[in-house]
């Protein structure tokens, strides 16, 4: 059985879309502007950034936020600790500096390694640990007022068996978890440098492929005051080809999820190959009736318009058939019945006079009930062509129902040409009369002169949901294919854990900070055109394998953010609302958009948007969620500015 299995009666066919809801900008947000400010610049080496160090490094959250009270915390451009306090009462925030990390000295005659962002993690609200981003992991004690006391820094001291041509290397902190209540377990994530890299040849100029470990580091508590840098004592390893996009501990098993667009194994176990393809040996695949070889095509190559067009509201049916412009009218009969709907034509031409069949339709069994009574038809006769059509409108009966297809097989199952007119998919626009002679006229000019006519077809052919909004790419490209690996606390893996790890493509990850204390792991799949959220039910003990329920539907979720150019977070709050945030780097953008959760029998959903970010505000760099008077605040870090908002989700 599939770990993400989509539940079929938390899904909505029906769901039509977004409705705007408008909040009272003034009264929902507070602003703060930074005296210590943020900064995206942070290339230090010489060496070129990998596309996955880019991607890191753009969607890297500068804010930590602590679950357990109203506290937040982010390094500023001068590496300062810079602690967030928000006030119950007032909702506003205090900021001080707590703590100054030392500068490393660099020289510009060594070669030095690309730094990460500063980084931080709470486990409590007076223990911070933070990550500068230079190689060093520091602990601090966060007092009630003044600085905070440094307990203790550490170095990741690369061991030799993992073949790193670095002794130590800049590192990215990504979760602190509490494993056993007698220590903690950092899991940090750096890029691999191995020994005896190859250099990419003048010929291909292709980069060797890049690594990245991913390592967790157990720290003992009480941690013991000391003012020399300690090596960190790893306890596991796991290499994978990116940087992993979400972290959880789950307590009930004892082990860690890690998320990423690979799996992250042990250096003793080889990944699958794969295998790809020559440039000689990658061939087009022809579509049906297709001629990839250049020459003519001869008639039966060519492809068949479907025998008519049709598109619908949710009040109607429209159906576009082609006759030949000089058809009489009064040859045209129709009858429209609640059921059925009949088309004859006098005098039609055969198919060996026109190479298009003319549609006869005998009470053929409509999809769904029709209003005759006001239910109509016309004939556009375009003269100057040699097709016009013929145009039925049909009043639906049930209002709001959507039509699969227009008619029902005949219960005698029908030939090829009965199943021809079943399978004709829906057009978008019911004024594309224009294109549908243009495509008869190519048609027949491609019969009878034995040009090509690949592609060429009755109507555009294309769910009533989406062209001209729709692109398949970019649809593709909005969601991230990750893999999901566990690693047993102690660096072992689970007798529970399959061969191959679970794979899927997440839209969202939890918002940090609102998985509060129950800490319990989601994540928002993309199924089709929707976002499914699936919540990792707690488990029995440690020998208990993972078990994902499908717990919420975010219908139409992959399709409304495909449209979103300038995203990037993607958070959501478990049953209430996803939210995409936009980096506000342009002129333009800078907002959140807010798509609320709605039942599986909704047709439609909220949608609200907030400026979070941009102008003199600057990009937008980290975001995280706290609880106070009762509610969620939602908190946007940006360069120039904090910005609170109350009283949204």
């Amino acid at each position: 059985m599939p770990l993400f299995s989509p539940n079929r009666s938390l899904l909505n066919p029906k769901f039509e879309g977004y409705k705007f809801s408008p909040l009272e900008y003034a009264e929902v947000t507070v602003h703060h502007a930074l005296a210590y400010r943020l900064s995206q610049t942070n290339a230090s080496g010489r060496a070129p950034l990998s596309f996955q160090e880019v991607q890191s490094r753009v969607l890297h959250n500068h804010l930590a936020v602590c679950s357990q009270s109203k506290r937040a915390a982010y390094i500023d451009a001068d590496l300062r600790v810079v602690l967030i306090d928000v006030n119950e009462a007032t909702l506003e925030p205090t900021l001080r500096v707590v703590y100054e990390l030392p500068r490393p000295i660099q020289s510009a005659a060594v070669e030095s390694l690309q730094r990460e962002y500063p980084s931080a993690v709470f486990v409590y609200a007076a223990s911070l640990f933070v990550a500068d981003g230079y190689g060093a992991l520091y602990a601090l004690r966060i007092e009630d007022d003044g600085p905070a006391e440094l307990l203790a820094a550490y170095e990741l001291a690369i061991p030799t068996q993992f073949e790193s041509a670095q002794a130590s290397a800049p590192f990215r902190l990504h979760q602190v978890a509490s494993v056993n209540g007698q220590g903690v377990v950092a899991v940090l994530s750096s890029k691999h440098y191995p020994k005896n890299a190859s250099e990419p040849t003048q010929k291909t100029h292709k980069a060797p492929p890049v690594k990245f470990d991913t390592w967790g580091a157990q720290i003992a508590l009480p941690i013991a005051t000391s003012s020399q840098i300690q090596p960190l004592q790893i306890i596991w390893h796991r290499r994978g080809d990116d940087v992993p996009v979400y972290t959880a501990y789950d307590t009930s098993r004892q082990a860690f999820l890690l998320a990423g667009s690979s799996s992250y194994l042990p250096i003793d176990v080889r990944p699958t190959p794969t295998y790809e393809p020559s440039p000689d040996e990658i061939a087009p695949i022809p579509r049906k009736g297709e001629n990839l070889d250049g020459g003519a095509t001869s008639g039966p190559d060519v492809p068949k318009p479907p025998p008519y067009s049709w598109t619908q509201t949710s009040d109607s049916v429209t159906i576009a058939i082609p006759l030949p412009s000089d058809t009489p009218t009064e040859h045209v009969k129709v009858a429209f019945s609640p059921r059925t709907l009949t088309v004859l034509v006098e005098g039609a031409p055969t198919a060996a006079e026109i190479p298009v069949a003319i549609p006869r339709f005998t009470l053929k069994p409509l999809w769904d009930g029709i209003l005759p009574g006001t239910s109509l038809w016309t004939f556009d006769r375009a003269a100057a062509r040699a097709f016009g059509v013929l145009t039925l409108h049909l009043d639906k009966a049930h209002e709001g129902t959507r039509w699969p297809q227009v008619f029902v097989q005949s219960p005698s199952g029908g030939g090829e040409e009965e199943r021809e007119e079943l399978d004709v998919p829906e057009t978008l626009d019911p004024s594309e009369l224009y294109a549908i002679r243009e495509s008869l006229e190519k048609y027949t000019a491609a019969l009878r002169e034995g040009a090509d006519a690949g592609g060429l077809g009755l109507g555009a052919g294309v769910p009533s949901l989406a062209e001209g909004e729709r692109d398949d790419e970019v649809d593709l490209s909005v969601a991230k294919a990750v893999s999901v690996t566990w690693v047993g606390a102690g660096g072992g893996r689970p007798a529970w854990v399959g061969e191959d790890n679970a794979s899927l493509e997440i839209l969202s990850t939890p918002l940090p900070g609102s998985e509060g204390s129950t800490l319990k792991p989601s994540l928002i799949a993309k199924n089709g055109l929707d976002g499914v959220v699936y919540t990792l039910k707690d488990g029995s003990g440690a020998d208990g394998p993972p078990q994902w329920e499908h717990t919420a539907t975010y219908s139409a979720l992959a399709f409304v953010l495909a449209s979103k150019r300038d995203t990037r977070f993607v958070h959501h709050v478990a049953g209430r609302a996803v939210l995409a945030f936009e980096s506000g780097a342009s002129d333009v953008g800078g907002n959140v958009y807010v798509y609320r959760g709605a039942g599986p029998k909704d047709i439609w959903a909220k949608q609200t948007v907030l400026k979070i970010g941009g102008g003199s505000a600057g990009a937008l760099l980290g975001v995280g969620s706290m609880e106070a008077q009762g509610k969620t605040l939602v908190l946007g870090l940006c360069e120039g500015e904090l910005t609170i908002l109350h009283d949204v989700l």
